[in-house]
């Protein structure tokens, strides 16, 4: 990734701090990594197509569970936006009632 792309300004949804407020923290150490990896990188998560094409998806482990973060990045601003998070089961589906409506 180019020096010059780098991530200046991180921002979180209502829903994705709503859900961050109920992890415990090995939880949150392990977010937090996952977090600072899409800084360095956030082309790392793969674009999703339809109703969800605003936003990429980065998969990690999370105490041994595969959790999905939804997030987006906007190149111009150099803005991370995280808006989801939570393991695959009704994941896409959750994401997509909540941000098109």
């Amino acid at each position: 990734m180019d020096e010059w792309n780098k991530v200046v300004k991180t921002v979180q949804t209502a829903t994705f701090k709503k859900t961050v407020k109920k992890l415990k923290s090995n939880q949150k150490s392990e977010l937090d990594k996952a977090v600072k990896a899409l800084i360095d990188d956030p082309e790392l998560g793969e674009c999703k197509k339809g109703d969800l094409s605003y936003m990429r998806v980065y998969k990690f482990k999370m105490v041994g569970q595969l959790t999905l973060l939804g997030y987006s990045y906007d190149e111009e601003e150099l803005i991370l936006e995280l808006l989801a998070l939570g393991s695959h089961e009704n994941f896409y589906r959750d994401a997509k009632r909540i941000f098109n409506t």
